[in-house]
């Protein structure tokens, strides 16, 4: 089963807790503290593997969850770090978050990686907090969470050039003349139900890939037929081949369909009209065909004409010729703009907005990344935790803003799910 497009969700794993641990040994004076920090959580990693095909192993997983690391021990004994989740996906696959719209990564190489939720950093054990004014601290940190996405991961096939046209055109048997792919041909519409990749190469021993999706038709960037699913698998390519039918055998004229088919690449994706394209017109052993390709090239004057009958594999040659010389010529392009994809160095390290207060009947409600971190982080158990826990806020400001906004002893405070009291 062809499977190009998931949705899932990827929760990477928490750090695991630091230890709140004492040294007590006979013959050791003023013991102190030691507790280990906790491990990292696991992240998870997808990979790019030239083996595969589909996206089918992840068709029925909702969610990907990783490890969580180990506490920290006494002894000053750090949590082992959590194994990291290794998800192998074809190449040339797109991983996008799906709340932002931004692309995380575009894997094209084999063993190609990238992290798209990192795991949680390890609690501090209290022997990190150990200082020259505090040195017993009586507390240490619970594993930092680990991050949480929920993505859209798509293969766009990787191809040099992409065969496109209407149903029955001879797309296919273009295709499996010239290389040794074996897509169904039948005299039909919609033969062809996924994308084919032929390998090809040039009398001058030049080889490249060829798609073969499966025929578009009007509004087929809209969703009709099959188009708007297989349309995203030519954004890669560098050059199309436009395939028509010349002989108008299904009764279509071959300028209507070269016109309608144009216009279906542009609504879907505007870049598509800024590739190189050559015209193949196939069936040129039928009747007719001779007469419209007259008319046709009256009409369109831009573009390079070839004509052939993929059923005799007659004219085929030059046509790979062509296009064998052409790619020579023509980089890759990047798939994406700057502003289309997430930047490492953005995410990593722009500081979020602190915090933001907001009043919910009676309650005052705190929101911000940073607080629900420190909140998520803080052991409550200890008396010496919930006081630090309170200096940082005050430290951060909130106690000021609550102030301001009226907040008066015995006032309900809330941090995510949790209550507590407000008192000046």
């Amino acid at each position: 089963m062809f499977i190009d497009e998931v949705v899932i969700k990827v929760i990477a794993g928490a750090g695991g807790n630091g230890c709140t641990a004492f040294r007590r040994e006979k013959y050791v004076e003023m013991g102190g503290p030691f507790g280990g920090n906790g491990g990292r959580g696991a992240s998870i990693v997808f990979e790019a593997d030239s083996g595969l095909e589909t996206l089918l192993d992840l068709r029925y997983q909702k969610e990907i969850k990783g490890n969580k690391g180990e506490n920290g021990k006494g002894k000053n004994q750090d949590g082992k770090n959590a194994d990291d989740v290794i998800i192998k996906v074809p190449c040339g696959t797109v991983v996008t978050d799906v709340e932002t719209g931004l692309v995380l990564c575009d894997l094209k190489e084999n063993g190609e990686r990238f992290t798209v939720a990192q795991g949680g950093r390890g609690g501090r054990g209290n022997t990190a907090f150990k200082t020259r004014t505090n040195t017993a601290p009586n507390f240490s940190e619970n594993g930092e969470p680990g991050e949480e996405r929920k993505i859209k991961v798509e293969v766009k096939l990787l191809a040099d050039v992409g065969l496109v046209g209407m149903p029955s055109v001879g797309k296919s048997t273009f295709i499996s003349m010239v290389s040794k792919a074996r897509p169904k041909i039948a005299a039909y519409h919609f033969t062809t139900l996924v994308p084919n990749l032929g390998v090809t190469k040039s009398r001058k021993g030049k080889s490249f890939v060829i798609a073969d999706l499966p025929g578009l038709i009007e509004n087929a960037s809209l969703g009709e037929g099959l188009g708007d699913k297989f349309l995203k698998h030519i954004e890669r390519t560098r050059v199309l081949v436009h395939v028509l039918d010349m002989s108008g055998s299904e009764g279509r004229d071959p300028y209507e369909d070269y016109i309608t088919i144009n216009k279906e690449l542009e609504n879907f994706n505007k870049k598509l009209m800024k590739k190189k394209m050559i015209i193949v017109a196939n069936k040129m052993d039928i009747d007719g065909a001779k007469e419209n390709l007259e008319e046709f090239k009256k009409k369109v004057t831009d573009k390079k004409i070839f004509e052939v009958s993929a059923y005799l594999n007659k004219g085929l040659d030059d046509v790979i010729d062509y296009l064998g010389d052409m790619l020579e010529n023509l980089k890759e392009e990047d798939l994406y703009s700057e502003d289309e994809i997430e930047s490492e160095v953005i995410y990593k390290y722009t500081r979020p907005e602190k915090f933001t207060i907001t009043r919910e009947n009676e309650d005052f409600v705190i929101h911000g990344a940073e607080i629900e971190k420190l909140f998520k982080m803080t052991k409550f158990e200890s008396r010496e935790a919930e006081l630090r826990f309170a200096k940082r806020l005050s430290k951060m400001g909130i106690d000021k803003k609550l102030k301001e906004m009226g907040a008066k002893d015995g006032d309900m405070v809330r941090i995510l799910d949790f209550y507590f009291e407000y008192h000046e």
